[in-house]
């Protein structure tokens, strides 16, 4: 019966996962927002397929968040580990102890005994670790300004989660909160104390501490290495799976014996292992196991939400979720500014860390084990948490939809147009890995061309490196004409979205006919609707990369260097006209496969013919790289 029950939750999460998150993707909602609403939906408060078992659910699945600190310490090098402590422990430091101040503030106003104010208010301060960075990773957001610094505000905060449990039994001398209840609480922890360090003196338990932070940093560096390669010899895989899995466990077993944070000691582990040659291994041996655990974790936190409590206290329980979002975004905004950060970036900082943490799970359990808050508090503050935790994918697209377009674009729009130059022949609308090359190799030919992009980080990037780009949207008409749209002969069109290309072509030949447009596109699809656009010059982004690789592959197979590129050369010219050709006819799939079956079978009996006939002695005789290599060959001989 016990394995039915295993199976059955297995499949209705998975099923809600399955279901929820392609509909929540489809109408731009996200991931996370998919799976918390799969959550509500199949919780407790709604349809009732899980029940009180989601909690012990959410104490394993919280397991995903200890691998995704495990993953983020992989990336982290030591060295830009100590570049980033200053956003880290001043940006982070000031929003906990700012934080913790203010709530506490509002707590005692409320009544509280300043002990509970103090750990509802340090509680509260922390946010959620899982859905932040899921969140800006999804969106491309993790590298940017206001992304690095929610990144340096949790990892900080997930710090801090020791020193607060450490404080808890501390508080608890004096609280009042619970009366005996809490007091029974306190005492039934005590009774069965589970770790190393439970009953320690003070100073032994920083000794065991340190120990453990000392052991995963030794073993790291001179252990698991030669570990890892006995591992990686036997040549199976499974077997590299398990010892990585067996590592984070070991290193979360270990962190919870001396009482500390799982998901930081597997950090630490991670950025200790960030130079081991092993990194990308690891990373993706572990990282499918992170997704579905965080899937899990992000569901069972939707159906944690205890909707019979806000429905029996709806104007509390709201009033306290907005009152902890308002009060944290307060304090994020003016710390970013403090810290410099552009407009834009500061409403992407601020928003991403508005809400209530996970580890306010975890707190106010131990809190009300310590008899430090009575569960009476503690009820519609989780919910509360919970509440704010469903709603940051919300405010997440609230900032991307509504206001970032209206104030960090305009600010920088604003400033920029006056110094752009108005007289190149070439405007580049994108200048990531693809735009950059040919702004390059233009500007090293001694042409000039008009940089116009869209990402506020890269600009700055590219502006330290010297380079002339200018922050804006291609898309717009008035940027184009203030780049020299009107006078200008090309406008290489290279962003990464297709969406975005669409739009600045769309409005390129609507309004400046003039320019030649270039584009980029990812595929055949892309290319087909932007030759409906009528782009005559359009790049598939991976061809010529592909047509190089079969260049090389068949001079090393023995083939001609100039039958190798005259082949390429015919299958690109072939391949051109066939996107021409077949473009008109896509919608007609019956046509369309036939035509490129045809084609297909046209190419390589061409090809076939070139490599058979009477043309191949004739190559021969004037290929000068192999004839270089014969007389190389010649003269080793001799």
């Amino acid at each position: 019966m016990h394995a039915e029950g295993f199976f059955w939750q297995a499949f209705v999460y998975l099923a809600a996962a399955v279901i929820a998150v392609p509909i929540a993707k489809r109408l731009g909602l996200g991931s996370v927002l998919g799976y918390l609403i799969a959550g509500m939906v199949i919780g407790p408060f709604a349809l009732g397929l899980i029940g009180e078992e989601g909690q012990d659910v959410m104490h394993f699945a919280e397991f995903g968040v200890v691998m995704m600190l495990f993953l983020i310490g992989l990336e982290l090098r030591p060295t830009l580990l100590w570049e980033m402590r200053k956003p880290i422990l001043g940006l982070g430091g000031l929003q906990v102890g700012i934080t913790t101040v203010l709530l506490a503030g509002v707590g005692v106003l409320a009544g509280l005994p300043w002990q509970t104010a103090v750990a509802v208010g340090m509680t509260l301060a922390l946010s959620s670790t899982a859905i932040v960075l899921q969140t800006l990773n999804e969106k491309n957001l993790i590298g940017t300004d206001g992304g690095q610094g929610a990144f340096a505000v949790l990892l900080f905060q997930d710090i801090a989660v020791i020193p607060m449990l450490a404080l808890m039994p501390l508080l608890a001398v004096g609280a009042v909160t619970g009366g005996s209840e809490a007091a029974g609480h306190a005492g039934e922890a005590a009774s069965h104390a589970t770790t190393w360090v439970e009953g320690l003196p003070a100073w032994e338990k920083t000794l065991v501490v340190l120990a453990a932070v000392a052991a995963i940093v030794i073993a790291g560096r001179y252990l698991l290495r030669p570990v890892f390669r006995v591992i990686a010899g036997t040549r199976l895989r499974e077997l590299f799976t398990a010892t990585a899995l067996l590592l984070i466990i070991g290193i979360a077993l270990l962190m919870s014996q001396v009482g500390l944070s799982p998901a930081l000691g597997t950090f630490l582990a991670g950025v200790v292992l960030a130079n081991s040659e092993y990194r990308h291994e690891l990373e993706s041996e572990i990282d499918p196991f992170k997704g579905l655990l965080l899937a899990v974790f992000f569901i069972a936190v939707g159906a944690s939400i205890d909707f019979d409590l806000i429905a029996s206290s709806p104007g509390l329980i709201l009033g306290l979720v907005a009152g902890l979002m308002v009060i944290k975004f307060v304090v994020l905004l003016v710390l970013g500014r403090a810290f410099g950060m552009g407009l834009d970036q500061n409403f992407l900082f601020a928003f991403s860390l508005a809400q209530g943490g996970e580890f306010a799970f975890v707190l106010f359990s131990y809190a009300s084990q310590n008899g430090v808050v009575s569960d009476e508090v503690t009820a519609p503050l989780i919910a509360a948490v919970a509440l704010s935790m469903a709603l940051t994918p919300v405010l997440m697209m609230i900032n991307e939809k509504l206001i970032q377009p209206r104030f960090g674009t305009r600010e920088k729009v604003e400033r920029e147009p006056d110094a752009m130059d108005e007289e190149g022949e070439v405007i580049i609308a994108g200048f990531g890995r693809f735009g950059s090359i040919v702004g390059r190799l233009l500007r090293a030919n001694g042409i000039e061309p008009t940089v116009l992009e869209f990402d506020s980080d890269r600009v700055e990037v590219l502006r330290k490196l010297g380079l002339p780009v200018f922050y804006g949207d291609a898309s717009r008409k008035d940027l184009l004409e203030a780049a020299g749209a009107e006078r200008a002969r090309l406008l290489v069109v290279a962003t990464e979205e297709h969406e975005q290309i669409i739009r600045i072509v769309e409005t390129a030949r609507k309004h400046f006919p003039n320019l030649t447009i270039l584009a980029r596109a990812a595929g055949r699809p892309e290319a087909y609707e932007l030759r409906d656009l009528g782009v005559e010059h359009v790049y598939r982004e991976t061809l010529d990369t592909s047509l190089r690789t079969g260049i090389d592959a068949l001079r090393l197979l023995g083939r001609r260097g100039h039958q190798a590129h005259r082949a390429a050369r015919t299958f690109r010219k072939h391949d051109e006209a066939s996107v021409r050709e077949l473009g008109a006819m896509r919608n007609d799939r019956k046509a369309y496969f036939s035509a490129a079956r045809e084609r297909i079978q046209a190419l390589e009996e061409l090809l076939l013919l070139e490599v058979e006939g009477p043309t191949e002695d004739r190559d021969a005789g004037w290929d000068t790289e192999s004839l270089r290599e014969d007389v190389r060959l010649a003269e080793g001989r001799e």
